[in-house]
């Protein structure tokens, strides 16, 4: 697949994956949470240009931070997410502003790896960052299906991170 069909495809997903998240969802936790992840690590692992020839061990290490920033981005995603169990059992998620942080940050470190790669004049495909939102993908929805199934028959909601912060009055002038 190309490059820009590969782009398209990242774009599609985020785009879905986040407006999906911005609303209170039900999730399944004996859903198979963990096709999509796969299918998109697939269609990036079947591409030959994932590692620069002319530089392998760089583009390696780039790689490397792309997946790892994409592993952290999932677990504080799924960390900042608030679950919730309705009065029927059914588990329901909603992203928090803290997710909305964290994809920032991710968005950012990751353009910070694509830079510094570039700077190296180290040659990187689109199927890194494919790879990268796999990864992210499937470590939300393992921690989320993990967070749902321990939060059990309780309909008290799960605390999501910042969720204990009080909220700080203005002074009057």
């Amino acid at each position: 697949m190309p490059g820009f069909v590969n782009a398209l495809v990242i774009v599609a997903v985020a785009v879905v994956v986040i407006v999906r998240q911005s609303r209170a969802r039900a999730i399944g936790t004996g859903r198979r949470w963990w096709l999509l992840p796969v299918i998109l690590a697939v269609v990036a692992l079947r591409e030959p240009g994932i590692l620069d020839g002319h530089h392998p061990t760089a583009s390696a290490v780039l790689l490397a931070v792309e997946l790892l920033t994409g592993v952290v981005t999932g677990a504080g995603w799924a960390w900042t997410t608030r679950i919730s169990t309705a009065p029927d059992g059914v588990v329901w998620t909603r992203s928090t502003k803290a997710s909305a942080v964290v994809w920032i940050v991710g968005i950012a470190l990751r353009a910070g790896v694509f830079a510094l790669g570039a700077a190296s004049g180290v040659h990187q495909d689109s199927s890194a960052l494919l790879l990268g939102l796999a990864g992210t993908l499937l470590v939300r929805a393992g921690i989320l299906a993990w967070r749902a199934q321990s939060l059990g028959a309780s309909s008290q909601p799960a605390p999501a991170y910042g969720d204990d912060m009080r909220l700080a009055w203005k002074e009057r002038v």
